[in-house]
């Protein structure tokens, strides 16, 4: 069942480690087969070393499994609610990557400093809120994905394809699993840069907005002219 997309989302999956955003198990990515209703994600635990295609647990969106021989990630039921609220995203990805998780361990959402962020991200990357006592002790991953959305009111998540959670970490999004690792990265670079920008000029500004729309709107949007943008 969804062979194809299994083999994507291991592919996606063993980016995390190649490219730095993982130690141990601390990450996990799903894709989402909107036509059939069913999303794909790694299993809970499994060292990605010994991770396979076969191993990737079908899920549907009733949040029960259809198919796989382990327990899906803990963090499904984030990834359940981050589809059910943004229709447009084909692929979901969470880490707990150092820098990122820096930025979400002090509850700030990383500012918009150049343009290396503003060709991803529009405007700063936001950090949800921490979640209340009552979210945490009754169906905490659930509500997790709750607080995301909360965060999201009024934005568009294709324009900003990723969120901090606040004592916890990052994820982010795409149009499919690999896109979603891809943004996952850029995320880790720029609160990397922000960081190390701090470091060095501690009153530092947020980038124009002039140049932040002019780095975003050439790769994104129906006026894209970036490399392959719109084609």
């Amino acid at each position: 069942m969804l062979e194809e997309l299994k083999e994507q989302v291991y592919e996606a999956n063993m980016e995390l480690p190649a490219k730095g955003l993982v130690t141990y198990t601390w990450g996990n990515v799903s894709g989402i087969d909107r036509r059939k209703g069913m999303f794909v994600i790694k299993p809970s635990g499994i060292a990605y070393e010994e991770l396979r295609p076969s191993d990737m647990v079908v899920m549907n969106l009733d949040g029960n499994k259809v198919e796989g021989d382990y327990h899906p990630s803990s963090d499904t039921p984030t990834h359940l609610e981050l589809y059910k609220a943004f229709g447009q995203i084909g692929g979901i990805v969470h880490t707990h990557s150092a820098w990122a998780t820096s930025w979400a361990q002090a509850g700030r959402p990383v500012p918009c400093y150049g343009t290396t962020h503003a060709d991803y991200f529009y405007g700063e990357i936001p950090c949800a809120r921490s979640l209340r006592p009552e979210e945490i002790e009754t169906e905490y991953e659930k509500n997790t994905g709750l607080v995301i959305v909360e965060t999201f009111q009024g934005m568009n998540p294709a324009y900003v394809p990723g969120v901090l959670c606040t004592n916890h970490g990052p994820f982010a999004w795409g149009k499919d699993a690999e896109e979603a690792v891809h943004n996952a990265v850029v995320m880790e670079e720029v609160a990397k840069m922000a960081a190390r920008t701090e470091q060095l000029k501690t009153e530092v500004g947020e980038a124009p907005k002039t140049i932040q729309d002019k780095h975003f709107f050439r790769k994104h949007g129906p006026n894209a002219y970036y490399g392959n943008a719109g084609k």
